[in-house]
């Protein structure tokens, strides 16, 4: 029982750990972005230069929509279009769905998996801070699963009669 007690006090204590701002702070590089009147091409050249599945759409800093890999294959390779003639406004997702970095990263993946999302753009104030995607949410899972064995192992070795 104390066990647990312990490993409830350390995450309440680390809250801030399960929130989009926290798997913010673990990304790095610029935001990356096209804006509604780029060609899909642009798009796509962006998500490749910089190894990302999605690109945010702003228009004068404010968030318009989100284009994804998937989105330049089925509305314009599919049905046969030229994404160098192409605008991102004709392929883009308008007026996503948005967190913000207090949001909970379990509330996040449940809305991602509830609804096929794979990338959420961060919102603070109204102004884009950011993008999370199902990967982000995984990695830090992860690493807030291997504080808890850490926390386990102290205790049990701690504990034991040997220690």
């Amino acid at each position: 029982m104390r066990a647990i007690k312990a490993g409830q006090d350390r995450a309440e204590e680390k809250g801030s750990m399960s929130t989009v701002k926290n798997a913010l702070a673990q990304k790095s590089g610029a935001l990356i972005h096209v804006r509604s009147g780029d060609m899909v091409v642009e798009a796509l050249r962006q998500m490749r230069d910089n190894r990302v599945r999605s690109v945010l759409v702003i228009d004068d800093d404010v968030l318009v929509g989100i284009v994804t890999q998937g989105d330049c294959a089925i509305k314009v390779l599919l049905p046969g279009l030229d994404a160098k003639q192409t605008p991102v406004s004709q392929v883009m997702t308008g007026n996503p769905v948005t967190v913000k970095p207090d949001d909970p990263l379990d509330g996040c993946m449940a809305m991602m998996a509830a609804r096929g999302f794979r990338h959420l753009p961060v919102l603070d104030a109204g102004k884009v801070v950011g993008v999370i995607s199902i990967g982000d949410v995984v990695k830090n899972i992860i690493r807030d699963l291997e504080h808890n064995v850490d926390d386990l192992m102290g205790y049990i070795m701690k504990d034991s009669p040997g220690g």
